[in-house]
């Protein structure tokens, strides 16, 4: 992959895939130690599978992180699920040593999107930029990082109000979890059998598929996720303005699709996929009422001629401190990211103070 576009500083580099906008390649580099958080289909490098037509874009290509407009399907059956921006060319506009700007190459209902990349100079942190201009409609939006784990992994998060599933199972007699369900502790989700999940211990489930959506409690003014992958032994975090992006949406993936070109051999990956959309519902529910908004919170961004949307995203990545098996908060002073375990111990990055809003 080679021919991709590329960035990268002494803290991390990644390459940009223009064809279909995601990124299937990311490294970190921090404290003498390179970190790579994300997963790669192996189909991405089989003829077979890249010849096949029954496929879309994004899922022939399927790697690392991606930005969904809609999120899930659209209401115009032309368009692949998760939108032309995961399906169709970029157009690379500025390319400098740790960024990049890039422009999609045709309208999301009748909006202009543009992408920027950038990696920090100064810290393992990727920052995403989404910018959408004009348009019609709601659109449901949201990043689409897939985590993958070699083993076991503990899940932390800013405070939900709410866990759901919706009616749909991804995979008929491979869910993990009961469908629907709503929760208020992710540690007590209810489970198809009857059982109770915890949804911070990873895997929650052997050769399963599964989806769950969390809502943002009221007034947060900064969001977070991160996983402590205990196999190779670091920290992979998320951050996201709430008021933008007010879900975070965990999907399950560990050998629960059969069917090809997955086959069973997508084993120890999660999407922890920050949005503001219905969950997987689509957009056709963005709109209207559904389980999501009436928990409080918007399920899709209002376009307009002459209104323009900014989505902002922060991914990064550190080597796990010894004896650190939690984290309490994550929080952002100035120009400074600090990452707490709760026993006193902290671990601060450099921070750009503008980027997300309520961080000035």
């Amino acid at each position: 992959m080679s021919e991709l576009p590329s960035i990268g500083t002494a803290c991390g580099v990644l390459q940009f895939d223009p064809r279909i906008g995601n990124i299937p390649h990311l490294r970190f580099h921090w404290a003498g130690r390179s970190i790579e958080p994300l997963y790669a289909a192996p189909w991405r490098e089989e003829p077979a599978v890249q010849a096949t037509s029954g496929l879309s874009p994004a899922e022939r290509r399927l790697a690392g992180d991606f930005f969904c407009a809609p999120f899930a399907a659209a209401t115009d059956a032309a368009v692949p699920a998760h939108g032309w921006t995961a399906n169709s060319p970029w157009h690379v506009e500025a390319h400098e040593p740790h960024a990049i700007r890039a422009v999609l190459g045709r309208d999301v209902s009748g909006a202009r999107v543009v992408k920027r990349l950038e990696m920090a100079e100064d810290a393992p942190l990727l920052y995403q930029e989404h910018r959408i201009d004009g348009g019609q409609g709601v659109l449901p939006v949201a990043h689409h990082p897939m985590l993958h784990l070699a083993g076991r992994g503990h899940f932390f998060t800013s405070p939900k109000r709410a866990a759901l599933t919706f009616p749909e199972v991804f995979e008929p007699g491979r869910s993990y979890l009961a469908y629907p369900a709503r929760a208020t502790d992710i540690r007590q989700m209810a489970g198809a059998a009857g059982e109770t999940v915890d949804l911070s211990r990873w895997p929650i489930g052997s050769r399963n598929e599964d989806f769950v959506t969390l809502v943002e409690a009221p007034d947060a003014v900064l969001g977070w996720s991160a996983v402590i992958r205990e196999e190779e032994d670091d920290i992979v975090f998320f951050l996201k303005d709430p008021s933008v992006l007010p879900v975070t949406m965990l999907w399950f993936s560990n050998g629960g699709r059969d069917h090809a070109p997955w086959n069973g051999r997508v084993i120890g990956v999660t999407g922890v996929e920050d949005g503001c959309c219905p969950g997987p519902a689509g957009e056709a529910a963005a709109a209207v009422a559904n389980p999501v908004a009436a928990e409080g919170v918007p399920t899709g961004l209002p376009l307009a001629v002459g209104h323009s949307h900014v989505v902002r995203h922060v991914l990064g990545a550190v080597p796990r401190p010894a004896g650190w098996d939690g984290i309490s908060d994550i929080s952002i002073t100035g120009d400074r990211l600090s990452i707490s375990d709760g026993a006193g111990r902290r671990i601060d990055l450099a921070w750009r103070r503008d980027f997300l809003k309520g961080h000035k």
